[in-house]
């Protein structure tokens, strides 16, 4: 029985979460093919403009087809019979009985799927010759689109400081002709009204664009329903990382909990496609969070070093949770709160929502979404987050052609340790799996530093 199975088989959230990302291809089909939806290419957070205009947000690798694990396949059967909470019930009673032995590595084996997908995607921007300057994370987006183009209607293009992630949305026209272009200006002290003012246009051009691409129309009410479920979504989410990941008592196992965090990450990119819902899973994700910690049910976590590991959007080796909690210490994954993803957009009778939406993308870049030529500002953006949500320790995921530079790196972790004495350690990473080994050799000893 797997570290993951006693835990999962019991959270009916993470399995529909799980499951609506798994299944993304056929759910995704049926909205274009049957509702006449318009399926809009996405990354990095950014599904808000898409879903105001009546149409669908997808990032693209869940338009793959995936294997699915026996116990969601199970699940599939017997929900349209029973339902999701009582179809848990009955396989976790089955499971306990020895019945169902299909419940080992539900979680560990959707998020390996998941993985081995990014590897070939990778590996099939490769073989069409992208530019070998780009990292994991950008290589990956490319081999999506290149595999799954054809799906997708248009795509909607967030412009940030990294010259290389813009190169690879211009090399996209290639392969999706419909492109539409939200550029977030660089933004200082000296030149805010300036870059808000910029950031408005840019994103009224936008939505002209979506309007023309998907034929709906864009209104104030629109946005505001959009970023009302957000903000709740983001409120959930919080919630886990400020509330939850940092008690005494976890409601799983550290290691179930790391991969439970690592499924939000990957998921809270485009909402598996549908708002609504997914607001209803992570919130009820909290409460049977909540509701395990009350009844004792989970794990003291109390002697365990709690260690940040990031950034991991762009890739990383989810191999290092697992090593990490064989140590004894337990991992956390903050990437979009970090980047100011996760902060609320302010709704109001009153308020306009482009203008508040400009705001929340121009914040967002000061915090390191769009500040990669500022290492200083990166490193102080880090600096605050830490000290923020008092982590023990601090990995730092190194991606290989990664445009910030290892100087820069070895700045935030020279900065970490010395300003506020805490640990920290750079690993390298280039492909899931590639050097697992290198990996541990180097979080050994870095983990003996909490004995």
């Amino acid at each position: 029985m797997s570290i993951y199975a006693d835990d999962v088989v019991n959270f009916t959230s993470v399995l529909k979460i799980a499951y609506n990302f798994l299944t993304g291809r056929d759910y995704l089909q049926k909205k274009k093919s049957k509702e006449r939806k318009t399926l809009v290419s996405i990354a990095s957070g950014f599904p808000d403009l898409v879903f105001a205009a009546d149409s669908i947000p997808v990032f693209p690798i869940r338009m793959e087809k995936f294997k699915l694990n026996l116990y969601l396949l199970a699940l599939n059967s017997a929900t349209s019979l029973f339902g999701w909470d009582l179809t848990t019930k009955l396989l976790g009673i089955a499971r306990q009985i020895d019945f169902l032995k299909i419940v080992d590595n539900v979680l560990n084996d959707v998020i390996s799927n998941i993985n081995a997908r990014y590897n070939l995607l990778y590996d099939l921007a490769i073989q069409k010759n992208v530019s070998p300057n780009f990292c994991f994370g950008v290589k990956s987006l490319y081999g999506m689109h290149i595999s799954e183009s054809n799906n997708c209607d248009c795509s909607l293009n967030f412009t940030i400081r990294c010259k290389k992630y813009n190169d690879y949305l211009k090399s996209l026209r290639a392969i999706i002709p419909n492109q539409i272009w939200v550029d977030i200006p660089p933004v200082d002290k000296q030149n805010e009204v300036n870059a808000l003012e910029i950031m408005i246009d840019n994103l009224q051009n936008a939505i002209k664009e979506l309007e023309h691409n998907t034929g709906n129309i864009v209104t104030d009410n629109s946005l505001k329903k959009q970023f009302r479920i957000g903000n709740q979504v983001k409120r959930y989410y919080k919630t886990i990382l400020y509330d939850i990941s940092t008690s005494d008592f976890y409601p799983c196992n550290p290691a179930t909990f790391a991969e439970i965090l690592a499924l939000l990450t990957i998921s809270f990119q485009d909402y598996n496609s549908n708002p609504q819902r997914y607001l209803e899973n992570i919130s009820q994700l909290v409460n049977e969070m909540r509701e395990r910690i009350k009844r004792g049910v989970g794990m003291d976590v109390s002697n365990r070093p709690r260690i940040l590991l990031t950034p991991i959007f762009n890739g990383w080796e989810p191999a290092t949770q697992e090593i990490i909690y064989e140590l004894g210490g337990k991992v956390v994954y903050s990437d979009w709160d970090i980047l100011g993803l996760l902060e609320e957009i302010p709704v109001s009778k009153d308020s306009n929502p482009i203008e508040e939406y400009a705001r929340f993308l121009l914040n967002s870049s000061k915090k390191g979404l769009s500040c990669l030529d500022e290492c200083v500002t990166l490193t102080n953006s880090y600096l605050k987050y830490v000290k923020k949500v008092k982590v023990d320790g601090l990995i730092i995921n190194q991606l290989a052609d990664c445009n910030i530079n290892f100087s820069c790196y070895d700045l935030l972790k020279n900065k970490i340790r010395t300003e506020l004495k805490i640990p920290s350690i750079g690993i390298n990473f280039k492909k899931i799996g590639d050097n697992i080994e290198t990996v541990k050799s180097k979080l050994v000893p870095f983990m003996e530093l909490f004995g």
